[in-house]
């Protein structure tokens, strides 16, 4: 049984004021622990106490002046002081400087270690005020939306020529944007996908609701709000980006599919991929980024361990033969089919690619853009690859009996064929070819190898932290007696300057499994996925979750990121 949370200080003085029982503290304290908040935070959170009742108290046993927040104007905060991700992390902020000395308002007069940090970031003598903490949030949420993505803000950004069109197509994209000639509009989409880019986001959310519209972008996986721009922009908001996708502006009920090219620099650009659909409060836009330069970052950069690696290099030298890439959306897949295929683009290769849609460019690889509406389907495309001479075939995901029997057949037949599955693991991969109706002993002769993806977030190697977990713990998670006698140390994320809370990237968790002649086998006895996944045990193939505890050993990801994308 865990022992009662110590009442000391605020919550001592509340208890002799009166205005709160001690076994209301303690619970209090218990919940502040557990959800990672402060106890004055907790106390206004549970409504136990108003936000003043419990300034004022704090004001006294501390010592610490008390500010009313609503009479400070937000324009005259001198937020160009501190760093945006120090303010965040400690809930703190800068009011005002005189001299050498900055004074900042906190709501947790117990925060010291916000002031030392930020001491040390601004050169300053820190001093701190006492706020109440739901003006404090109110205020740090409203200036920080602003600094990113206020309207106000955008007017001094050179954003007006960013490059979002090919040549060619300019004309026609500046006679479509006539109806929607918002200046404030254009801006603020330019800064949301630029915001996007730096904060290397993989999608972008465009959200309309009853009440409010939102921005979020996913970063390293999470999705995170950005901005909660007026209502009333949604509808312009939304036909500036169809405009820009090339998208019919005047259809709005059913789902459609676009593409925006953003040219960076005379060297590089960045695509989205985007598509609309109609919700009861209008229309959400999301967005893929597709930056070409991450096929550039090489096989070690993407995580796999030496013998996994070695495999898929071996699969990749094979002249013939089917590599198969599997994993949930977002996992990865194309960035490591299109690593594999970078490996391989010589002059002396046709490689030849049918996706929906093409994610990636890559010069020297002729690529496909599936289109159902005039019949250019994933088999079309195949059966035309294979009358052009191809070394190579890529098909963006099997998803059909057609698909896969061309597919396999071509890897049959002295191809080298790469595609995608939606499975859970290596073993499923091969009973999911078997339930679509491929034969048995198509896939036993044709897959040569299986890779089964996950992505995690990567421990920032700045501030990660030594995790002190129970033996009894670190064996329910899957390491071993030989793990924990060899001297395991895991971390955990903390959070500092450099990274995004205690996370920094994200690294890929693998399961890669060659189709053994034994493994073959099992598939045309008509085993299931434990069947297969048994014996590549016994071959000594890691699971994704073995593949991901040697992550946690090795520091690279915390446990709780293991455990949030790979279950036992």
């Amino acid at each position: 049984m865990s022992q009662a949370p110590k009442l000391t200080g605020l919550a001592r003085k509340l208890i002799l004021d009166g205005l709160v029982s001690e076994e209301t503290a303690v619970k209090t304290q218990q919940q502040a622990l557990k959800e990672k908040n402060s106890f004055i935070k907790q106390l206004v959170v549970n409504k136990t106490l108003p936000a003043l009742k419990v300034a004022v108290a704090a004001s006294q046993e501390f010592g610490i002046p008390l500010v009313d927040l609503s009479v400070i104007d937000p324009e005259s905060l001198p937020m160009d002081l501190v760093d945006e991700k120090l303010i965040i992390k400690h809930h703190a902020l800068p009011l005002y400087k005189r001299g050498n000395r900055l004074y900042i308002g906190i709501a947790d007069p117990a925060n010291q270690i916000a002031l030392e940090e930020i001491k040390f970031q601004t050169d300053t003598n820190t001093e701190a005020i006492l706020c109440e903490v739901d003006k404090l949030d109110a205020m740090i949420e409203k200036v920080l939306s602003k600094q990113d993505t206020g309207m106000e803000d955008l007017m001094n950004d050179d954003l007006d020529d960013l490059d979002f069109t090919d040549d060619e197509d300019k004309k026609a994209a500046e006679e479509d944007t006539s109806d929607v000639d918002d200046t404030p509009v254009v801006r603020f989409v330019n800064k949301v996908f630029l915001d996007a880019i730096n904060k290397k986001a993989s999608d972008l959310h465009f959200e309309p609701y009853e009440k409010r519209y939102r921005v979020r972008f996913r970063i390293d996986g999470i999705l995170r709000e950005v901005a909660s721009p007026p209502l009333k922009m949604a509808p312009r908001i939304t036909a500036r980006i169809k405009v820009m996708s090339k998208m019919d502006t005047s259809e709005r009920r059913v789902p459609q599919d676009g593409r925006i090219k953003m040219n960076i620099s005379k060297t590089r650009s960045i695509d989205f991929r985007v598509n609309t659909c109609p919700t009861l409060f209008g229309e959400k836009i999301v967005l893929r980024i597709l930056d070409s330069s991450s096929a550039q970052l090489g096989i070690d950069a993407l995580g796999y361990e030496d013998d996994q690696k070695q495999l898929y290099l071996d699969a990749l030298a094979n002249p013939y033969g089917m590599i198969l890439v599997t994993g949930p959306t977002g996992s990865g897949k194309t960035v490591s089919l299109y690593t594999g295929l970078n490996i391989i683009n010589t002059e002396d290769t046709n490689i030849s690619t049918v996706e929906d849609p093409v994610e990636i460019n890559l010069e020297g690889i002729n690529q496909v853009n599936v289109n159902a509406k005039v019949g250019l389907t994933f088999g079309t495309a195949l059966r035309a690859f294979l009358r052009q001479d191809p070394d190579i075939v890529m098909v963006g995901e099997i998803r059909d009996l057609e698909t896969a029997e061309i597919a396999i057949k071509a890897a049959q037949t002295g191809h080298m064929v790469m595609s995608t599955l939606h499975t859970n693991d290596a073993p499923q991969t091969l009973s999911r070819l078997v339930n679509m109706g491929v034969p048995p002993f198509n896939i036993a002769s044709a897959v040569n190898l299986i890779i089964a993806q996950r992505l995690g977030r990567r421990l920032c190697s700045a501030c990660k932290t030594i995790d002190d977990v129970p033996r009894e713990a670190l064996l329910e998670e899957g390491f071993t007696e030989e793990d924990i006698t060899e001297g395991l140390t895991i971390y955990k994320p903390v959070g500092c300057d450099q990274c995004d809370s205690g996370n920094k990237g994200r690294v890929g968790i693998y399961q890669v499994m060659p189709v053994s002649e034994e493994i073959g086998r099992i598939i045309m006895q008509n085993g299931n996925a434990l069947d297969i996944a048994d014996q590549a045990a016994k071959e000594g193939i890691d699971d994704l979750r073995r593949s991901g505890l040697k992550k946690v050993k090795a520091g690279v990801m915390g446990l709780k990121e293991l455990n949030r994308v790979t279950k036992d």
